[in-house]
């Protein structure tokens, strides 16, 4: 059992206990869910999303500022100092989305961009044994982690976004979110040979959004769920605001000019796509590793799992793929993936200035092997 993970996980049922305690029975309802469990009791906690959707759990507005840090603290105990910055960033980032769209936005509620619709949920009893863990999540946030006798055991999905992904600051400085974790890739795909590059890149136009979207689990063969799909509930109850929906939907996928056979280029699949890390010279294995450490660095330091990749045989097995133009500031999208590894990012939206990355772990995000052997340990 792992110090760190020990550690950190003591530090979130501390976090998690106090705001609990601030809760009202009707808050509690509704930031409360099932003891997480390697059965369908488990469904809810395994739903993610990072639209600006229903998240589920109780959101910062229905909460008192001291009930409002509780909520920070604890966020803040699952994330690197950086993570934690790049977080509390993108959620200040939907007033300045608000303004650009010109305060119209409204997604079937009283405001569409709302800094205050982040949602937290905490599932089963934090404390040294069994299982619990939590969700936070709202527009372009997803954050869940698992604890499993008081070790911090999973931490995937982890997704994270911008939009703007680039919004000007005074005196010509750019705020720019996930700078490097696009900038990183675009490099490394660029110091390819032409053979390489004929490879890594798998088409030359960028799909609409990344292409496992928000599914619970990824399998062979998924494709880019449309914007609209990726909602908690399948229609708003104002068809005005669901025909918009749909319109911008629409709009996406018309501007992705996307064929059949083009989905089928960048569909998800078992077997990595691209060039393999084992073909990369020194500096580009370099560039790789700082790739993977805007990923696995938004965790704290002791939890990431970026050591491992200090295993030249682990870098090996990490294959990149990319879609659409190398140019800086044209739609884009790239996947790294290895055992136990899917990374995917795009830019593609709004004129590529919308940003969307995740770190997944496909064979046990949620931590659903972990579940699996604890279920199988107290059976008997």
């Amino acid at each position: 059992m792992s110090s760190a993970r020990r550690d950190c996980a003591t530090a979130m049922a501390e976090a998690a206990t106090t705001w609990l305690d601030s809760l009202d029975d009707e808050q509690r309802r509704d930031g409360t869910g099932a003891v997480p469990a390697d059965d369908e009791s488990d469904g809810e906690r395994r739903r993610w999303f990072y639209t600006p959707t229903d998240h589920g759990g109780l959101e910062l507005h229905r909460q008192s500022p001291t009930q409002q840090r509780s909520v920070m603290r604890l966020v803040a105990t699952g994330l690197s100092d950086a993570g934690y910055v790049t977080v509390a960033t993108t959620m200040g980032l939907e007033n300045v989305l608000d303004q650009v769209e010109g305060f119209v936005t409204r997604f079937d509620r009283e405001r569409g961009r709302d800094p205050g619709l982040y949602y937290l949920r905490v599932f089963g009893e934090p404390g040294p044994t069994g299982a619990w863990g939590w969700r936070f999540g709202g527009h372009h946030v997803s954050l869940n982690n698992l604890v499993v006798d008081g070790e911090l055991v999973s931490t995937t999905p982890c997704f994270m976004g911008a939009d703007p992904a680039s919004s000007p600051l005074l005196g010509g400085g750019v705020n720019r979110p996930l700078a490097r974790v696009e900038d990183l890739a675009r490099e490394l795909v660029a110091s390819l040979t032409v053979e390489q590059q004929g490879r890594a890149i798998l088409l030359a136009k960028a799909p609409s959004d990344f292409v496992t979207a928000n599914r619970t689990v990824v399998s062979e063969g998924d494709r880019v769920i449309p914007l609209a799909g990726i909602w908690r509930d399948e229609r708003f109850p104002d068809e005005v605001e669901q025909e918009k929906l749909q319109k911008l939907s629409d709009a996406i996928d018309t501007a992705a000019d996307y064929t059949d056979d083009d989905h089928e280029a960048v569909a998800y699949s078992l077997e990595p796509r691209g060039v393999a890390g084992r073909e990369l010279d020194p500096p580009q294995r370099h560039l790789l590793r700082r790739l993977l450490s805007t990923y696995f660095d938004r965790v704290p330091e002791g939890v990431s799992p970026m050591p491992a990749y200090d295993d030249e045989a682990a870098l090996d097995a990490v294959h990149i793929a990319w879609a659409g133009s190398l140019e800086a500031g044209a739609p884009h999208y790239y996947r790294l993936q290895g055992p136990r590894l899917l990374i995917e990012w795009d830019n593609t939206q709004r004129g590529a200035n919308h940003a969307h990355s995740v770190w997944r772990d496909p064979d046990a995000d949620f931590g659903a092997d972990v579940l699996a052997e604890h279920r199988a340990r107290h059976r008997h």
